[in-house]
């Protein structure tokens, strides 16, 4: 007889069980090896054993155990007319079935033996080897009142007696049994504080459940089955052999979930063995596991049983779905970029017919912080810096929300650009910063630095020369309340430098912050010569530059400062160089920071 089983839950990761009928065919005797299909595009299909390649690590794998016979999908809740990205995967094919072996063991000694059996346990991610049966569960006392009616004498009539007003309400020499109206007020009458204690069922009556599972018929028969819940990983069955047992059915004691054993056994648990055990017999279990037949119990203290352990696709990690798809030797995307709910992919060209394949996996391993996935099929090459994007998978909003540093930004990747791996280096430089500085964002995007920075500085200037940026960037400093200390401007950044240190603000500025990595050291020109109409003897403090750029030169330091000193047509330009982040194989974006040399500031224009 087969019986199915629920796990426990490990770290709040759901499971689910099946009526064994529908999921595996009866069988005479637990089979030694099962075909397995190939895992790839083709439909070409090999033959594995059951058992695992001495060669192959421990643990489950897409390369070992076996297919189920018959697909989980017919089980689920998605409809049968599903759209193309969702038919895209087929999720049966990831469905893999370990034969185990289990002891089931009384609950009450469940815990100690798993500490005693440490190391010969099943050690698997994400599945727990303590397993359940349900309709094996009883309450504290109506196991001694059980247990009571194997003694003899008065102790037997006792426990008998006992049992009947559990069940029946009365018992012989009770006098008539009331109504079952009446019966129920007088239940209802020892509720206390504690609630119904005594009387589950009473309870679970007065306050059912207001969510109950739905069920569905089947089309040739009138039982019904459960439907699969979104996110559930795994199947637990037990594999029994049918043995007409002597005793008393306990199914209406226990309620219609109670499908097995006739013989009493109590509450009961099971400890997974190690998968190496999976084929082994009693005689074969090591010392440890025999030497624990030794616990007191209305029934066998310790059972060996054979259990299927199915994982289903939700189980399986993005990088072992991912090797399964793609070709062999084929490097596995494993990194993106998240931006609020969407996943930014940068897809290789190898990568891009099978672009489709990978969204899927993605999305569906990271629901549902993840939502939309998207892949950038072109180079940055407007003035506005945004990305032509591809929606891959999941819904079309481009429209998200970001929290960085305890702000939120709303971003739009189809119109503005954000860069979520910088979150490091931006909050570096604000470190840097102190609340006595007046800070200038020549290029601000939607404000990640000058909204962070307006958190500690005296005041930020920040500009954009793309309208939908200054517009975010508004809304942005609006939404953290900070619109008080920020200054916005829409023009181009020559023009916002100029215009800045022609105005009365220039005394104020202490940090200029040019983070356009592509071009923004072109646009230190403008600082030749920002103060040549002022007096060299009145007191000003020249502020600190932080510029940005990308470099691909064997020595990028040496690069990059090359380009400062040809910009500001300057030699002796001291600069502070730092490597911010490999974009690319050979290509670093580099941080420059250095103090307007005066010799740059009052400069005087040069005569061609």
């Amino acid at each position: 007889m087969v019986t199915k089983l629920f796990l426990l839950r490990p770290h709040s990761l759901p499971l689910f069980t099946l009526p064994s009928k529908f999921l595996f065919p009866k069988l005479p005797s637990l089979p030694k090896r099962f075909p397995i299909l190939s895992l790839s595009f083709s439909t070409t299909t090999s033959t594995h054993p059951q058992f695992p390649d001495p060669d192959l690590s421990y643990g489950p794998s897409l390369h070992k155990g076996t297919k189920p016979p018959i697909p989980i999908s017919h089980f689920t809740d998605q409809p049968i007319e599903q759209d193309e990205e969702e038919n895209l995967i087929d999720e049966e094919s990831f469905s893999r079935v370990f034969n185990i072996a289990a002891l089931r063991v009384p609950a009450k000694d469940c815990f100690a033996l798993e500490s005693r059996l440490r190391g010969h346990l099943l050690n698997w991610p994400r599945v727990r080897n303590i397993g359940r049966v349900p309709g094996d569960e009883v309450e504290d006392d109506l196991a001694e009142l059980l247990a009571n009616n194997q003694s003899d004498g008065d102790d037997d009539q006792n426990g008998v007696v006992s049992l009947n007003r559990r069940v029946y309400g009365r018992s012989d020499g009770d006098g008539e049994p009331l109504s079952a109206v009446l019966y129920r007020e007088k239940l209802a009458k020892t509720f206390d504080s504690r609630g119904y204690v005594n009387f589950r069922n009473l309870a679970k009556m007065s306050r059912p459940n207001q969510k109950k599972r739905r069920v569905t018929e089947e089309d040739n028969g009138g039982e019904g089955r459960k439907r699969n819940r979104k996110g559930e990983f795994s199947v637990l069955e037990v594999v029994e052999d049918e043995e007409e047992e002597e005793g008393e059915d306990l199914k209406g004691l226990l309620g219609d979930e109670f499908q097995g054993r006739k013989r009493w056994r109590g509450s009961t648990r099971l400890l997974l063995l190690d998968e190496r055990y999976g084929d082994k017999g009693v005689e074969e279990l090591p010392q440890a596991v025999m030497k624990e037949n030794t616990a007191k119990s209305m029934g066998p203290a310790i059972e060996l049983v054979r259990c299927r352990l199915t994982l289903l696709y939700d189980y399986w990690q993005m990088n072992e779905i991912l090797e399964a798809l793609l070709p062999e030797g084929m490097i596995v995307p494993s990194a993106f970029e998240t931006v609020g709910h969407i996943a930014h992919l940068n897809l290789r060209d190898e990568h891009l017919p099978y672009r489709k394949f990978i969204a899927k996996v993605i999305l569906d391993k990271n629901k549902p912080k993840i939502q939309t996935v998207v892949n950038k099929i072109d180079a940055i090459q407007n003035d506005y810096r945004t990305m032509q994007l591809e929606v891959l998978a999941g819904n079309h909003s481009l429209v998200t929300k970001v929290v960085e540093n305890g702000l939120r930004f709303q971003v739009d990747l189809a119109t503005v650009y954000w860069n979520s791996r910088l979150a490091t280096e931006r909050q570096r430089l604000l470190n840097s910063f102190t609340r006595n500085d007046v800070v200038c964002d020549v290029f601000s995007g939607v404000g990640p630095i000058a909204i962070s920075a307006a958190k500690i500085v005296k005041r930020v200037y920040a500009n954009d020369l793309n309208p939908h940026a200054v517009e975010y960037l508004q809304r942005n400093s609006g939404l953290n309340k900070l619109d008080r200390k920020i200054k916005v401007f829409n023009m181009d950044g020559r023009r916002f430098i100029s215009a800045m240190f022609a105005s009365d603000k220039a005394k104020s500025i202490t940090q200029v912050v040019m983070n356009l990595p592509k071009d923004a050291a072109e646009y230190l020109d403008a600082f030749r010569g920002i103060l040549r109409d002022r007096s060299k003897d009145e007191e000003f403090s020249l502020p600190m530059i932080h510029v940005y750029g990308f470099s691909k030169a064997e020595d990028p330091e040496f690069d990059f400062h090359q380009r400062i000193r040809i910009a500001l047509s300057e030699v002796a330009v001291d600069v502070e160089m730092r490597r911010v982040r490999l974009v690319a194989p050979g290509k670093w974006m580099l941080c420059a920071s250095f103090i307007l040399p005066k010799s740059v500031a009052f400069a005087k224009p040069v005569d061609i």
